[in-house]
């Protein structure tokens, strides 16, 4: 079955690239373009709606971050599997978790009144079923710990997981069940962060990233099952190369 790729809206066209280059990320985190799949660029093209030039510039950007390869006569193949997704979790939780158990030592009143401000629109984003305002409010609730933790080499460190951690949260937060799950975990991370409990901030943030990853993992991966061969719209370029 073909992936859902995107036409691009004209209120795209400024930033074209970007957006190419954002919906075939989203297509391989979310496992819609499976891993070992051998891309069409001409016929992704067609479906994008766009010509080939933004195609092979975004492809060359998600080669650099590992989602994909080029390979010499053969085409540009997809790499991303559960296996990388759950080994980016792992070193992501690693982390997130020393970054809480940091920010637990060093946050103030303040911190915590800002930290509770956020678990309070997440509450609300999540009753409203209101899921592109809850990655907001996620991703804010994950930078305010960072910088209450002023770990600053960490956060360094993170910064080539954003994009995927931010698609990846677009993808399993489109459940309700995982948008109430993520609620109560995040407001068991701030309340360990509101007693300054190092230990229960760090073992809670751990719990987190690892559990969501795995959620991610068997709904893109697992639950779908890879198939052994391309969708048709990025089917095998030796076909089209016969």
């Amino acid at each position: 079955m073909p992936p859902r790729l995107q036409p691009v809206d004209p209120v795209y066209l400024k930033g074209l690239r970007a957006h190419v280059r954002e919906e075939l990320r989203r297509a391989i985190i979310a496992g819609e373009l499976p891993s070992g799949a051998v891309l069409n660029e001409r016929q992704m093209a067609e479906q994008l709606g766009v010509s080939t030039t933004p195609l092979k510039e975004a492809l060359r950007q998600l080669e650099a971050e590992g989602l994909v390869v080029a390979e010499p006569r053969r085409g540009i193949r997809v790499t991303f599997d559960a296996e990388q997704a759950e080994e980016m979790a792992l070193a992501r939780a690693a982390l997130e978790s020393m970054i809480a158990r940091m920010a637990a030592s060093r946050i103030d009143d303040e911190g915590v009144a800002r930290l509770a401000a956020i678990v309070s629109k997440m509450a609300e984003a999540t009753a409203a079923s209101a899921t592109d305002d809850l990655i907001k409010l996620n991703e804010l609730f994950h930078d305010a710990i960072h910088e209450i933790s002023r770990c600053s080499y960490l956060q360094r460190i993170l910064v080539g997981q954003r994009v995927y951690v931010h698609t990846a949260r677009q993808f399993i937060l489109s459940d309700a069940e995982e948008r109430g799950r993520a609620l109560r975990e995040h407001c068991t991370i701030y309340e360990a962060l509101a007693r300054r409990d190092s230990d229960a901030a760090e073992r809670e943030m751990r719990d987190h990233v690892v559990r969501s990853a795995r959620q991610h993992v068997k709904a893109a991966f697992e639950n779908r099952g890879q198939p052994q061969t391309a969708p048709q719209a990025v089917r095998a370029t030796k076909e089209h190369n016969s």
